[in-house]
């Protein structure tokens, strides 16, 4: 493969956007192993909640997904492929990227968390600007 093909496919898996109407590979192969990958995306999607056990199962399926994009665009960037397997390399890296954009936004979120990180911030905020109001930043204790 050229060097300007090799970066026209490396642009096109980095671009953002990259993922609109692409579709999940019905299988594709991590770690030496066949994995169905649009059914289990589809299967975890399909649950309202995912049960605490379920969930480190998503998540090392995340973590397996991302070595093998990394893997992928390595092949890419340095390896001895010619074009159309580039390409094929790239269409899976962006099929990978939608499987992962679907599992990053499962389920409903926890929101208890979120407004306690919420409050937090808006906590720190308001004494960070009570700190300055008052003269009281770190270098003008009491100095007005």
């Amino acid at each position: 493969m050229k060097p300007y093909e090799r970066k026209v496919l490396l642009e096109r898996v980095e671009r953002d956007g990259a993922t609109v109407g692409v579709e999940i590979p019905d299988r594709i192969e991590v770690r030496g192993e066949p994995v169905d990958l649009r059914e289990f995306v589809f299967e975890i999607k399909r649950r309202e909640t995912i049960p605490p056990g379920e969930r480190e199962r998503v998540e090392r399926a995340k973590r397996n997904l991302r070595r093998e994009r990394l893997r992928r665009i390595e092949l890419i960037e340095t390896g001895d492929v010619d074009r159309e397997e580039g390409e094929e390399l790239a269409d899976a890296v962006v099929g990978i990227d939608r499987a992962l954009n679907a599992l990053e936004n499962l389920g409903p979120t926890d929101l208890e968390r979120e407004e306690r990180a919420r409050r937090t911030a808006d906590t720190k905020r308001w004494m960070s600007f009570l700190k300055k109001a008052l003269g009281r930043e770190e270098g003008t204790r009491g100095v007005r």
